[in-house]
């Protein structure tokens, strides 16, 4: 059984002026390719503060969903760890979560032990 991680960036809020993005709303989803039900997701939102008059800023209207998760990564990291090691972690704590799901899923079961009639 497998488990898929996808990362989104659902909106983003951003001065029409510059086109300077302050704030980030993302979500992370773990789920069971063959179970959907089992799931597990993390969200949240980023506050950015930006300097349009940096090398490094990009404008509302350049950015791609890879930049912005870029910064989510970024926004996520303890300690000495790097922004992968960071989404790693996220990754690792809800794929655990949804395998705990998918285990208590295999070992339960509904029903009654007796035939019942076909529906009408």
């Amino acid at each position: 059984m497998s488990i898929t991680n996808t990362w989104s960036v659902s909106d983003m809020e951003h001065m029409d002026s510059d086109g300077g993005v302050f704030l980030v709303y993302w979500s992370m989803v773990a789920q069971s390719d063959d179970n959907p039900s089992c799931r597990a997701t993390q969200s949240g939102k980023l506050r950015c503060e930006y300097d349009a008059s940096s090398a490094s800023y990009i404008a509302y209207t350049d950015l791609s969903e890879a930049d912005v998760l870029g910064w989510v990564y970024d926004s996520l990291i303890e300690g000495d760890e790097t922004a992968s090691e960071a989404k790693a972690r996220i990754e690792a704590d809800r794929t655990s979560r949804v395998q705990k799901q998918i285990n208590a899923a295999s070992t339960t079961a509904s029903g009654v032990p007796w035939p019942t009639p076909d529906p009408l």
